[in-house]
């Protein structure tokens, strides 16, 4: 089955395709966990104390690879979003900012374990997630694609599509660009981009879903077919698109001197 195919057999019925997820039991479990549990949190310290909790928020948030280090997200939650130098706006990665905005103890305090983005906004979150991840192990193309899906609708320029090194591969990959490109100046790479795409066509869902088939197929032309091997070492390995971003790996060096 192609890459393309998968996709579609995913995203057709994503509703479908969450509710396998979570009929998972091990997914099961961790969910049920994490609702009965996340309105007793009151603190940020009670939060990162409940490991299971923890981890389950940040993998949502698509930052599992983060959770051994609370010290730095703990400095994030303490200084909130509300100051434009916060800790979490200074980052470049903008998937901290949007964990401290859901978890916004400083603006809310007590009371923000009661909104909806902390709880159930989380769990669609984390069952979307798992979704990506699943398809991953099978075939990186389709996770890719589905995490573009998701992205799409917000993205305004293509600054931030380059901030986010996922995104940035399957624009390059659509385009044909090799991934030595992403070594070349930023300004120069949007320019790139620009002349060959306008950011507004990924709010439009059927020029989304041409971009994404566009993808796909060049996705199969660079990455043929995953053989039984390959697919089984997928399961034991992380995408570095996906990973600890080279400012955070700074941030947490700084914090431990």
């Amino acid at each position: 089955m192609n890459t393309y195919t998968s996709y579609q057999l995913i995203a057709r019925d994503m509703a479908q395709s969450i509710s396998r997820v979570e009929a998972q039991p091990m997914v099961g479990r961790e969910t049920e966990y994490y609702r009965e549990n996340i309105e007793k949190v009151k603190t940020i310290e009670e939060f990162v104390a409940d490991d299971r909790l923890f981890r389950y928020a940040m993998k949502a948030h698509g930052l599992e690879d983060m959770a051994y280090a609370k010290a730095f997200m703990v400095k994030a939650l303490k200084e909130g979003v509300d100051d434009q130098d916060s800790f979490a706006n200074s980052l470049t990665d903008k998937r901290y900012k949007e964990f401290v905005e859901t978890f916004n103890f400083a603006r809310y305090g007590e009371e923000t374990t009661t909104f909806y983005s902390p709880t159930t906004g989380t769990v669609n979150k984390y069952l979307r997630q798992t979704l990506e991840e699943d398809a991953g192990q099978r075939n990186e193309g389709v996770r890719l694609a589905l995490y573009f899906e998701r992205k799409a609708d917000g993205l305004d320029s293509f600054y931030e599509v380059l901030a986010d090194p996922a995104l940035a591969q399957v624009v390059r990959t659509a385009l044909g660009f090799p991934e030595t490109l992403a070594q070349a100046d930023i300004d120069k790479q949007v320019e790139m981009f620009k002349d060959r795409l306008d950011i507004e066509d990924f709010k439009d869902p059927d020029k989304l879903a041409d971009f994404l088939k566009r993808f796909a197929t060049m996705w199969e032309v660079e990455n043929p077919s995953y053989s039984p091997q390959s697919s089984i070492a997928a399961l034991f390995s992380e995408p570095a698109s996906f990973g600890i971003s080279t400012d955070t790996l700074l941030a947490i060096a700084q914090m431990r001197k």
